[in-house]
């Protein structure tokens, strides 16, 4: 009996030996077909099959292995269908890759989770799901998978968690997913799909999440059997062309917590009945046609943090319970026809942290506690009958980072420190009645190192401009035009070295144009017309490379203007006119651009192309010559030199096109169908699609129909030292990544680089959350995020 015994536990030895160094195999076999898997899977060690167990993302049970977990490894290459030999796996997790090609599991008849989600599979998903009928986690989740959605799926029993979203699947929702009983988790989300929903997912009643939304484009209604889902908590729809009205039987649903269908075309009145989802959090209706007003009976949601109606068609007033939800984060109202004042309560219970209200028929003032608890980061009003003053208590509101209060009737001055809080970034409270001075900053320990945007344009601000005004050591625009400023302009503004944007215009400065304006190397616009500025323009202007626009007219400046400013090629737009300027004006360079119109209203000012040329009075008639005939020598010396000019031009002209293209140097990433000709036609003022503190983006349109950006890159040419830009431009062209804008060519010459992107139409961040691919962001984490969020309009 001993004998049989040890013979017997021999055999399971050698049997479980062996199925282990067939597992060590099939690992091997799958990293064969990996790209660049050092140094992630520097431990699968191919000479040692005893190692197997003690590999990264391996483990064994019983000599076997068990599971199998790669999870954001950065591996690239397919994946072997030796994989399925695994035969005794329960998990396998290949997530947060960028594994490529088709992948099939089959005969894992142990398999309980497969994660494969933001990979690069392709293909699709049309296994035979009976030989893995053990399966309960499903997660595919953005990846290239294309076809129907697979219909095998319905033999897993005991499938509790799918997740097919964030792919090209197309076609409908099988009715017969309405089966799939065991399901606690369903998304088909992110993909072509279209037709109805259909009203049998209505069965799924163990279901507690679902997410339909986003790029389906889906006909009729949102069901009423969804009014059956009675364990839901969650249920996202947004972004997918729903019609019709929202069913008041989601009513019914009292363990949600979540409900967003907003960005589709839902019209009629909010049901009352979603008021009986005491247990909602989130509750977002935004972007719809909805009508009426907020229903009375929300005032039982106390739960509710974010609260989204933007964008619809509602009126009526703001309920005042709105301000005594006890755990309200998000409120977002605007784009409405709401009436009344804003609730006096809101913010006192001290977790408000977005309030949006902008654009509606609101009256009244703002309400003093909105940041009761120093929790509220953002404040948009704008586009209201506002009146009274800013409370003052905003400016001790440390938390806020942006604040929209422009186009009401705000009066009264702006609080003390309210500019400078350290965290804002953006202020914007244009075209109100505004009065009073800018002070000082009296916190020195509170700096406004974030602040980016400034805009206190057309009130009725005074006095002079604070030399606190250099703590904004990150501001990029700066708009105080249409005020009652005076005094001279600090020379510490030349300390705001990211400045864009500086518009000046309309006020009462007077002095001299400091020179340290010339350290504000990144301006592209600067307007100071139309005050009472004297003295010389300053020839340290000339300094910033990359001004597009400059304007100084309608003040009392003299002298000659600088010959330098014709050096600025970026310089498009000048406008000198109604000043005191005197002298000949300069032929050089930009100024060979500029309109007359520019210099009106300057009379000692002379030149060509003023029709007032210099010198003229000091020619003295000859003899004999009557007036009339010097008149006519003149008119045709004038018509001979225009002609010589505009020869000149032509000649000059055709050189240039004759011989631009072959000045440039194109680096081609892959196989083009268009020349530097063709780019260089794209780069011009009508083409202009975008500015910033680096360059200029164009639209193009090539000869083949292809579109693409055109970057010109100011102030990098070949006579520049490049410190490694070519070398990371090479490899921004050779990446190929579905996340990364393709960068198709770069083209150099002496003065300038072009870089040539394939174009992206309507690309935003925007896509990049809410896109297809999206990222890697799951949804959950979107979900998350959108808890939090509010939209912002460039107005």
């Amino acid at each position: 009996m001993v004998p049989f015994i040890a013979l017997t536990l021999l055999s399971l030895l050698t049997t479980c030996s062996a199925s282990l160094v067939n597992d060590f195999n099939v690992l091997v076999s799958l990293k064969q077909g990996f790209s660049f898997p050092e140094p992630s899977l520097s431990t699968w060690n191919s000479s040692n099959p005893r190692s197997v167990c003690s590999w990264v993302g391996v483990r064994c049970s019983r000599g076997r292995v068990v599971s199998l977990e790669l999870t954001d490894l950065n591996l690239c290459g397919s994946v072997s269908p030796q994989i399925s030999r695994l035969d005794k796996l329960t998990k396998l997790s290949l997530a947060g890759n960028n594994f490529t090609g088709s992948i099939e599991i089959v005969r894992l008849s142990n398999l309980q989770f497969i994660n494969i989600s933001n990979n690069q599979f392709s293909g699709g998903l049309d296994w035979n799901y009976s030989e893995i009928e053990s399966l309960e986690v499903f997660d595919a989740y953005n990846n290239n998978f294309t076809d129907f959605l697979p219909l095998g799926i319905l033999s897993l029993k005991k499938l509790k968690y799918l997740d097919l979203g964030g792919n090209y699947f197309h076609g409908k929702i099988p009715e017969s997913y309405g089966k799939m009983m065991s399901l606690e988790y369903l998304s088909l989300a992110g993909n072509n799909l279209h037709g109805k929903i259909p009203g049998e997912l209505g069965n799924l009643t163990n279901l507690r999440e679902i997410y339909l939304g986003y790029y389906n484009v889906f006909e009729g209604e949102i069901p009423a059997e969804f009014g059956n889902l009675v364990n839901l908590v969650h249920m996202n729809l947004p972004e997918c062309e729903l019609h019709g009205p929202i069913p008041r039987e989601l009513g019914n649903l009292k363990l949600l917590d979540t409900l967003y269908l907003h960005a589709n075309h839902l019209s009629g009145s909010i049901p009352k009945e979603l008021g009986n989802l005491t247990n909602m959090v989130n509750l977002d209706l935004s972007n719809n046609a909805l009508t009426g007003e907020i229903p009375f009976e929300f005032i039982n949601l106390k739960k509710l943090k974010l609260f989204n109606l933007f964008l619809n068609k509602l009126h009526g007033s703001i309920p005042d319970y709105v301000a005594e939800l006890p755990d309200l984060e998000t409120l977002g109202l605007w784009m409405n026809n709401f009436t009344g004042e804003i609730p006096g309560k809101l913010g006192q219970n001290g977790k408000l942290q977005i309030l949006d209200l902008s654009s509606n028929k609101l009256t009244g003032t703002i309400p003093q506690d909105l940041c009761s608890s120093n929790q509220l980061r953002i404040l948009i009003l704008l586009k209201n009958f506002l009146f009274g003053p800013i409370p003052e208590s905003l400016g001790k509101c440390y938390s806020l980072t942006r604040v929209r209060l422009g186009q009401n009737y705000l009066n009264g001055s702006i609080p003390n420190g309210f500019i400078y809080l350290p965290q804002l970034n953006l202020a914007e409270l244009q075209n109100n009645v505004l009065s009073g001075t800018l002070s000082e900053n009296g916190n020195s320990s509170s700096k406004p190192v974030k602040l980016g945007q400034l805009n206190l344009s057309n009130n009725l601000l005074s006095g002079p401009l604070p030399l606190s005004l250099s703590n904004f050591s990150s501001l990029q625009i700066l708009l105080l035009s249409g005020n009652q400023f005076l005094g001279p302009i600090p020379p510490s503004i030349g300390n705001l070295h990211q400045v864009l944007m500086l518009d000046l215009s309309r006020n009462s400065f007077s002095g001299s144009i400091p020179p340290e304006i010339g350290n504000c190397f990144h301006l592209t616009f600067l307007d100071m017309s139309q005050n009472n500025l004297s003295g010389s323009i300053p020839t340290e202007i000339s300094n910033i490379h990359i001004l597009n626009y400059l304007n100084l007219s309608r003040n009392h400046l003299d002298q000659a203007i600088p010959k330098s400013i014709g050096s600025m090629k970026s310089l498009t737009v000048a406008d000198f006119s109604f000043n005191d300027f005197s002298g000949k004006l300069p032929e050089s360079g930009q100024f060979s651009l500029f309109n007359a119109s520019s210099f009106a209203g300057n009379p000692q000012l002379c030149g060509p192309s003023l029709n007032n040329p210099c010198n003229f009075t000091t020619i003295i008639n000859s003899p004999g010559k009557s007036p009339g005939d010097f008149k006519l020598i003149f008119a045709l010396g004038l018509l001979i030199c225009s002609l010589i000019f505009a020869t000149a031009a032509i000649i000059k002209a055709k050189s240039f096109k004759k011989n631009s293209s072959d000045s440039w140097k194109l680096t081609a990433f892959q196989k083009l169908e268009f020349t530097v000709t063709d780019i260089l036609e794209c780069v011009k003022d009508g083409n202009v699609i975008g500015r910033g503190g680096a360059g200029i983006v164009y639209h193009g349109k090539m000869p083949s129909g292809i579109e693409v950006a055109v970057k010109k890159l100011l102030g990098f040419g070949t006579n520049s030292h490049d410190h490694g830009f070519r070398a990371e431009i090479q490899t921004l062209g050779n990446i190929r990544h579905r996340n990364i804008v393709r960068l198709l060519a770069f083209c150099t010459n002496k003065e300038t680089n072009l870089l040539v992107y394939e174009y992206m139409r309507n690309g935003s961040l925007g896509e990049s959350l809410h896109g297809k691919k999206g990222g890697f962001l799951s949804w959950n984490l979107r979900f998350e995020l959108r808890s939090t969020r509010c939209r912002f309009r460039i107005s």
